[in-house]
């Protein structure tokens, strides 16, 4: 087991050693903690002008979190899409290939280097969460389940570039196919949820509220008689299985949420959690009519009357999201070994050996 890591350590100090002697990579790391800088001060400005609880320190904690795992997941398929075939386009992996170094330890080194590359935006941006978590007061629970989260979907991305760069031949078609399965994470799992409720649509009905009458001395005598009315409405309730796919909505999801005196989120981590879980509700839910009683105001019916109660009665589905996550990681990796191990019985036309 020392041998395997040992190994592991090898590829992971060579990659990490030619990526930092670039200066294009400490030029992306400054113009993201510029970014963020603008951002933070920005936010801070914006959020403590609306009154927003504890300075707005909850909603500029959680807008950094956001962008940075928008920045890594834009950047992770650049520097890990080509890990496996760019060395063998360029000659270089047969090389590694007939020294001691096993392809297991060349996968997992690969990918570690990749991973920790993402890592180094959370970790540029640190200063500021530290900064946004003082002075919005956050849990404990908060910080910590957002950036376990963050780090966890960053390396899946890393993941998925390397095994199918692993996979596929051409450096170019891999990292393409690996923004386009971050994309479909990202962006396509909104575009079927969307699509999925709007072509899937189902009658209901509605009754309007009721109305009391009067006597000429103003004594309530009776209740007016209710309407009702029929109308078409989407079942995103049945496609909201859609969003537990998305990386975003699985941060949000996640991480407790926390509320203001009205029983509304203070973060963005809290508003994603309360759209996605909407979206479990169907549509024509919590919007009965009020109940008229003679003698009495009209008192409304059962129903959702702020973001906590719609949390806390929904289903949370970060879990199945982030297993699914990781096992699609797990299996492009699985593939890229496979794929890689020499001998090589078959070789696709065209492979450059050394």
């Amino acid at each position: 087991m020392t041998a395997f890591f040992s190994g592991v350590g090898v590829i992971l100090s060579l990659e990490l050693r030619q990526r930092v002697r670039t200066v294009s990579w400490y030029i992306l790391l400054g113009v993201f903690v510029g970014l963020i800088l603008i951002v933070t001060v920005l936010l801070s400005f914006a959020l403590n002008g609306f009154g927003s609880p504890n300075d707005g320190g909850g909603g500029v904690y959680s807008t950094i979190i956001y962008f940075v795992l928008l920045l890594g997941t834009l950047v992770a398929p650049a520097l890990s899409g080509n890990a496996i075939n760019g060395d063998r386009d360029a000659g270089t992996l047969a090389t590694t290939q007939v020294t001691l170094i096993t392809t297991g330890q060349l996968i997992i080194g690969k990918f570690l280097s990749a991973w920790i590359t993402a890592l180094a935006f959370l970790i540029a941006a640190i200063p500021f969460l530290i900064y946004a978590a003082i002075v919005g007061q956050l849990r404990v629970s908060t910080i910590v389940v957002s950036v376990i989260v963050l780090a966890v979907e960053l390396g899946v991305v890393a993941a998925v570039g390397v095994g199918l760069s692993g996979l596929m031949t051409r450096p170019l078609f891999s990292i393409v196919v690996t923004y386009l399965v971050v994309a479909a994470l990202s962006v396509g799992t909104l575009i079927a949820f969307t699509l999925g409720g709007l072509a899937l649509q189902t009658t209901a009905k509605s009754v309007s509220s009721y109305g009391t009458e009067y006597n000429a001395d103003g004594i309530p005598t009776q209740c007016s008689t209710p309407e009702e009315y029929e109308y078409q409405t989407p079942r995103f309730d049945l496609f909201w299985g859609a969003l537990v796919a998305n990386p975003y909505v699985i941060l949000a999801d996640a991480v407790p949420t926390a509320y203001d005196q009205n029983d509304q989120p203070t973060d963005l981590f809290g508003y994603f959690k309360l759209s996605a879980r909407m979206a479990q509700v169907p549509q024509s839910a919590g919007y009965e009519s009020s109940v008229c009683v003679v003698g009495q105001p009209e008192q409304p019916s059962s129903g959702y009357s702020n973001a906590r109660d719609i949390i806390e009665s929904t289903t949370p589905g970060w879990a199945v999201g982030l297993a699914t996550h990781l096992v699609l990681a797990g299996v492009l990796l699985a593939g890229a070994w496979s794929r890689t191990t020499t001998p090589a019985a078959k070789l696709s036309r065209g492979s450059r050996i050394a």
